[in-house]
């Protein structure tokens, strides 16, 4: 449902690193049930489920897992999550009005699909 969008992404590694997971925030407003509008990104291996053993391309495997697969049950947009529970057609609209630059339920987004 996110095919042909361009997403950036900031990492900040602390200096506990590994032993801490890196920050991780999307740089553009996009609209998904596991990022908030300001970019924060709600990933399991990125708070509770992280472990040394990890680094950032698992991280970006995880990222990428979040764009094939939404998780409505853990979201932090709660808006987007029941979006999705309650339709997955009418959220796969949203997807796609949001990722033209439109606008879905009062809030607009940037435009992150390449033509």
């Amino acid at each position: 449902m996110y095919k042909g969008g361009q997403f950036h992404f900031t990492f900040v590694i602390n200096p506990n690193y590994p032993h801490d997971p890196p920050k991780v925030r999307c740089t553009q407003k996009i609209y998904h049930p596991n990022l908030d509008l300001e970019g924060n990104v709600c990933l399991n291996i990125l708070r509770e489920d992280w472990k040394p053993v990890l680094n950032l391309s698992s991280v970006m495997i995880g990222l990428q897992y979040l764009f094939l697969e939404p998780n409505p049950d853990d979201p932090l947009n709660k808006e987007a999550a029941e979006d999705l529970r309650r339709s997955r057609d009418a959220f796969i609209q949203n997807v796609k009005v949001s990722m033209r630059g439109g606008s879905v339920r009062g809030e607009t987004f940037d435009k992150v699909l390449q033509t």
